[in-house]
């Protein structure tokens, strides 16, 4: 193969040299060439094509006593159903009630070879005011909004290293470029005073931005169709959330299914869901052992779920302001501000929990996954769309979710149709 120059050539030069050296046939690069963007070829190097997620809507999700649409993008059948289930539950009660304090980020400047630890941090105190001044002048229009750096953390990390924390007001931005771009200042400015800087950037770890959330369920809310009683349910729930705090390995998967809905709302919205991930399982291992991000408890005649998640997402800046889907996802959401947003982000993650841990508890989760599954199933062993409700009740009557068995029953539903 061939690859030589690619980021050189024009998009449809790489496309043949991509279909010359991959073997793709007429039908994939004429899928390919239906799915190019102009917006995507000036994204990201060597693009390609646009690779489409499904993207749906979770409705009146009971946020700040206020009813929510939310976009979510994701490819699992059963994630946007189990949010929208778990929205439910929740206007039974009050709905989810969040409340944030501050909105900082972290810019992070290592000191490494560090002759006298303690004269290091006696500069950074004294200097305070200098070095916010030149993380600020960096970024002029950002101070004028309101933002920029607002003060300084000095952390050791043995007697020859250490990291000079910048917290920065972002405002809208999730402030990855603002960030970074004070946090080298900053480091150039220690540089130039003797220091052996390693590297400066942004921590994703937004310890700085947590939002907290509360919901309460009525027990009526919990109640199923066969019979089982919400205050039995609500307990089950409450004891299945104290496992999440004593086995990582259960908790890993509660996660992600909270994950699950976050994520997807995340990418809808055109933010970060690597940068939204990786704070959330750090802040589940916070404790020393890796936990579930929320915690529900029986108080009363209800089920209360708890949780703070460390978020940042912005409302502007990177992907947000160019590429149509997301300008069509965030204007039916009410064009959510930055905060507005992370609290919708974690009455979502309320949601999604709820939901899965009540099917867990009483039915279990196949039942209403697997319903959900077999349309995929349909579709992967080249069911036509009118063919795919008839499919999917003959999938769902014989309870096998394998591919091998779905295609014989397609197979005979065509034998069937032709006598």
């Amino acid at each position: 193969m061939n690859w030589r120059g690619l980021h050189h050539l024009p998009w449809k030069k790489r496309l043949q040299a991509t279909g010359d050296n991959c073997g793709l046939d007429d039908e994939q690069l004429a899928f390919i060439k239906a799915h190019y963007s102009s917006i995507g070829d000036q994204q990201v190097e060597n693009y390609l094509y646009n690779f489409g997620v499904p993207t749906g809507l979770l409705v009146n999700l009971p946020v700040d006593h206020g009813l929510h649409v939310v976009t979510m993008a994701t490819e699992e059948p059963s994630v946007i159903a189990a949010a929208n289930n778990g929205a439910r539950m929740m206007r039974y009660g009050d709905g989810v009630e969040t409340s944030m304090e501050q909105r900082l980020v972290r810019g992070q400047i290592v000191v490494i070879n560090i002759d006298d630890l303690k004269k290091l941090e006696r500069f950074v105190s004294e200097h305070k005011e200098q070095l916010l001044k030149v993380a600020n002048d960096s970024r002029p229009s950002m101070r004028k909004r309101g933002g920029g750096a607002v003060d300084l953390l000095f952390e050791p990390l043995d007697e020859e290293r250490a990291i000079v924390n910048l917290l920065i007001n972002p405002k809208e931005a999730m402030g990855a470029n603002v960030v970074n771009t004070m946090a080298e200042a900053v480091a150039h400015y220690l540089q130039n005073k003797g220091y052996e800087i390693l590297m400066a950037i942004l921590s994703n770890y937004a310890t700085e931005a947590q939002v907290k959330g509360t919901v309460r369920i009525p027990f009526s809310a919990l109640q199923t169709k066969d019979g089982l009683a919400g205050s039995v349910v609500a307990r089950r729930i409450a004891e299945a959330s104290y496992i999440e705090t004593l086995s990582p390995y259960r908790a890993v998967t509660a996660n992600k299914g909270i994950l699950n809905g976050i994520e997807a709302v995340v990418l809808a919205s055109g933010n970060d869901t690597r940068a939204v991930n990786a704070a959330l399982h750090a802040h589940a291992a916070s404790q020393g052992r890796y936990r579930g991000l929320i915690r529900w408890q029986v108080e009363g005649d209800a089920l209360v779920g708890r949780t703070s998640l460390p978020m940042l997402v912005g409302s502007v800046g990177g992907s947000i302001g160019i590429v149509p889907a997301v300008k069509i996802n965030r204007q039916i959401m009410g064009q959510p501000t930055a905060n507005e947003l992370t609290r919708l982000l974690v009455a979502v993650g309320l949601a999604q929990n709820l939901a899965a841990l009540r099917a867990l508890v009483t039915t279990g989760i196949q039942d209403g996954h697997m319903g959900l599954q077999a349309k995929s199933l349909a579709l992967e062993v080249g069911a036509e769309l009118t063919e795919v409700p008839v499919l999917v009740k003959r999938i769902k009557k014989a309870g096998h979710y394998d591919s091998a068995f779905v295609k014989q029953l397609l197979m005979e539903l065509r034998n069937e149709e032709s006598q």
